[in-house]
């Protein structure tokens, strides 16, 4: 290392972290200064060094990566072809499908929406890239290279999610069917089945994308390449699970009310807003994770790579490159082999039984995987790194790092399920209060059980990241600038190791819920005949009874794990953010060498203490825009469930038919997309506008800011996430284990269940995406910010800061007074709300 560096070089050298979603944004938007960028990171030959005792070269071992990604995306599609293959009555897959065609409506919608917005972002990228970073003069074809790879990154966010919703759309009737055998294990088997489909096939192709770029790439062209691709993914990833949360709880709950009304059962097939419930099950609980866990899985490879390249020194860029993306293959291979091994365990088990659990077989698949992945770790990392820079411990230290987010995809599922499972202390009580409180204390009580869980979550994040920290203190400095930074990178890239079993365990979910709903809107038991044609057809006599017996016990599986996993997501978002506020503090303070080591100046640390007001202000503003997002995500489903429901009041039928017209389904469809449309857009443009605004205004202001959204999102989220969680299984403990359906005790679980549908599947899970993009356009504005100052503009600064701020307050004051409700719509058919029966 030079023993000297500019501020922008320091900040570069301590990019980490989430912040490489976009790297190529993180440079100076002047280029008179400090023109190189990420967009020129080399990557070295990988050729170069040899591993295994001089038995393969880096590039071999990673053309192997690439080989086990074909193989995992063989088995995904092996697996599709399996569940469609899978008997299914005629009645059940006519429900399926008609899911599947509201869903692709809503993707093509969506899709369109993406595209609208990657035009704005064209413009910024071409102005950026090509104007200010001179790329359309002297570099024009890694400005093409930076606009293909961002459709690529859209594509295959985009890819996955509509991969997703087929073999959900699929597994949904299939589930339903088997059901009707008498024997739960296939109940289970089956969802398990997509769930795997879509984890292989999600990791695999971000692998393998990731894996061409470092392979086949000319090098020169590798830097430019990730900008684009992590820009499009970024991009597809938040639109997707914003509208997506917004959207499936204006059908959930629009569909759920319904029950109270007119007092109909869950999933009358006469409720034309049950189909578009289905539809918000894969947008809200597939789509949206899909995107969102491609995003995050990729970025956070593409974080290690950048910081690699501009903290290591040369010599050793190429172990760490290999050592990293060869833990990710091994932890695919793991996943693979733990899906195989759980399916003979639990097939000897519950095949034949009447009875099962189904959550212990989900949770010992969990458990497994991170125990394969974390003897693995060690041991390919004993190979590969023995001796790295001539320390023979290096290898357990990093492996140990790794393994503290390994064991969080395992320990916090596990802490989840103690305020969100059918079997938890929590929820019993939830229902306990419910039953003499009524609808007030069934609140009251998921609230407290939100809370608790909060406090266990923040804990448990905090131990993991302390280790690793710890271990981080004997990483020697020789090696990297910043070692700790580097850890809770890897803790970030543990979070999501065993990826395809942490994504099918939240598959799991909307499989599950769809096939109790498909099951009820099929009428198969109305059939003329149906027991005898299925005996003859398919060569068993169906269950009724156990069949709708073992689809609710299942969905209460479903919901728990769904709960699961956002917090995993959540967590990791909060480990990424730190890492880019602390690239954030070396542009400010800047670094010097002392005693021959690069460190930070001490002259500007003095700011980031509460002696600094604007640090302190940016402390208290940061938990406001937390506050304001929530309840304005939270608005946006309230009016699209109050026009969801006015509709469906004004148009259900009760009488002389048996099913909701699929004109009347496809019209609640269309309203959830609407104002999922709106609510995405208010909050994304307040939300983009509100952090331009706080960078500009003052550094130090700005990095209080972003550590209260991080720490403020955090807590708000698991909070929100669990308590919704809780409510949820309150209500199917109430449906199953009770079979208290249409008592008092019911309609107050469902009163609950509908306060936390908005909690814990719309605010909840956006606050992931809304704290990346605040860090990351964040981090934009203050190079701008800082330069602007440098060259003496600093009350141009204060101006834009003005108005940025002026312009989301434009759109935080739409996010209310432009969704709220008022004069209700008119019915489209002009007739009296329907009796009740």
């Amino acid at each position: 290392m030079t023993p000297t560096v500019s501020r922008m070089e320091a900040l570069r050298r301590g990019v980490t972290g989430t912040a490489a979603r976009v790297f190529g944004l993180l440079a100076i938007l002047a280029g008179s200064t400090a023109r190189a960028s990420e967009a020129d990171l080399i990557l070295p030959d990988f050729s170069s060094q040899s591993f295994l005792n001089g038995a393969l070269t880096g590039h071999q071992l990673l053309l192997g990566g690439i080989v086990v990604c074909v193989i995992g995306l063989v088995f995904g599609f092996l697996q599709y072809g399996q569940l469609k293959n899978l008997p299914v009555h005629k009645s059940m897959l006519e429900i399926s499908e008609l899911i599947y065609e509201t869903c692709k409506t809503y993707l093509i919608t969506q899709g369109k929406f993406i595209i609208a917005l990657w035009g704005l972002l064209l413009v910024v990228m071409v102005g950026y890239f090509g104007i200010l970073q001179h790329m359309l003069s002297e570099a024009p074809l890694k400005l093409i290279a930076i606009l293909i790879f961002s459709l690529i990154g859209i594509a295959g966010s985009y890819g996955v999610a509509w991969f997703g919703i087929r073999v959900n759309t699929f597994a949904n009737s299939r589930t339903a069917f088997a059901s009707l055998r008498g024997k739960p294990y296939p109940t289970y088997a089956i969802p398990l089945q997509a769930g795997m489909s879509i984890g292989m096939v999600l990791i695999s192709t971000e692998l393998l994308l990731m894996l061409i770029i470092l392979l086949f790439v000319p090098s020169t062209y590798a830097g430019p390449c990730f900008i684009g691709f992590a820009i499009g993914e970024s991009l597809g990833a938040s639109v997707l699970r914003i509208a997506g949360g917004i959207f499936t709880k204006i059908a959930d709950i629009g569909s759920d009310l319904m029950k109270i009304v007119f007092k109909i059962k869950e999933d009358d097939a006469r409720n034309p807003g049950v189909i578009a419930d289905c539809t918000g099950d894969n947008a809200g609980d597939s789509v949206g994770p899909s995107a969102d866990g491609f995003e995050t899985y990729g970025v956070t490879g593409v974080a290690l790579i950048t910081f690699i390249l501009l903290a290591v020194p040369a010599g050793y860029r190429v172990q760490l490159l290999v050592w990293i993306f060869t833990m990710r293959i091994v932890m695919v291979v793991a996943s693979l082999l733990s899906y195989f091994v759980n399916e003979v365990i639990q097939g000897g088990k519950y095949k034949n039984a009447d009875k099962m659990n189904f959550e212990h077989p989900l949770t010992f698949l969990v458990w497994l995987t991170s125990g394969v992945s974390l003897v693995l770790t060690f041991v390919v990392s004993k190979l590969l790194i023995p001796d790295l820079a001539g320390d023979d411990t290096l290898w357990w230290k990093l492996s140990l790092i790794i393994t503290c987010g390994t064991l969080a995809g395992a320990i916090i599922p596990e802490a989840i399920k103690a305020f969100t499972s059918t079997e938890s202390r929590h929820v019993r009580e939830v229902v306990t209060a419910s039953r003499e409180g009524g609808a007030s204390l069934n609140v009251i009580s998921g609230l407290v059980a939100g809370n608790f869980s909060a406090y266990w979550m923040g804990i448990i994040i905090a131990g993991l990241m302390a280790i690793a920290f710890g271990v981080s203190t004997y990483v020697p400095e020789s090696l990297m600038l910043a070692p700790a930074v580097f850890a809770f990178g890897l803790v970030a890239f543990g979070f999501l190791g065993m990826g395809p079993v942490t994504i099918a365990v939240d598959s799991y979910g909307p499989v599950t819920d769809n096939a109790q709903s498909v099951y009820e809107l099929s009428l198969i038991e109305n059939v003329p005949n149906v027991k005898a044609e299925v005996q003859k057809d398919f060569g068993f006599t169906p269950d009724f009874e156990k069949g709708k017996e073992y689809l609710e016990e299942n969905d209460g599986a479903g919901n728990t794990f769904k709960a699961t996993a956002k917090p995993v997501l959540i967590g990791t978002a909060v480990v990424g953010a730190t890492t880019m506020i602390f690239s954030i503090i070396v542009l400010l303070v800047g670094t010097e060498t002392r005693n021959g080591m690069l460190s930070l100046q001490t002259s500007g640390l003095g700011n980031l203490s509460l002696l600094h007001a604007p640090f302190l202000l940016g402390l208290v503003t940061g938990g406001a825009v937390i506050y304001w997002f929530s309840g304005a995500s939270m608005q946006a489903v309230s009016t699209g469930a109050y026009r969801a429901v006015e509709f469906i009041k004004a148009n259900i039928k009760l009488e002389g038919v048996e099913k909701a017209s699929v004109t009347d389904s496809k019209r609640v469809v269309e309203i959830c997309t609407q104002y999922a449309q709106k609510g995405m857009l208010n909050i994304f443009l307040g939300v983009f506008f509100s952090t331009l605004a706080f960078a500009c205004a003052e550094p130090y202001f700005f990095v209080g800011y972003l550590i209260s959204i991080a720490i403020f999102g955090l807590y708000q989220a698991v909070f929100m996430a669990n308590a919704g969680g809780a409510w949820d299984n309150a209500k199917k403990l109430v449906e199953t284990e009770l079979r208290a359906k249409g008592t008092e005790l019911h309609a107050a679980t469902v009163v609950g269940d509908t306060v936390g549908d908005p909690f814990k599947d719309t605010s909840s899970v956006a606050l992931n995406p809304v704290i990346k993009f605040t860090t990351l356009f964040g981090l934009l504005a203050v190079e701008l910010s800082v330069e602007l100052v440098k060259s003496g503009n600093a009350m141009l600064t204060h101006v834009l800061a003005a108005v940025f701020f002026l312009l989301s307050l434009v759109f935080v004051y739409r996010s209310f007074y432009g969704m709220r409700i008022e004069t209700p719509m008119r019915s489209e058919t002009a007739k009296e709300p329907a009796k009740a029966v």
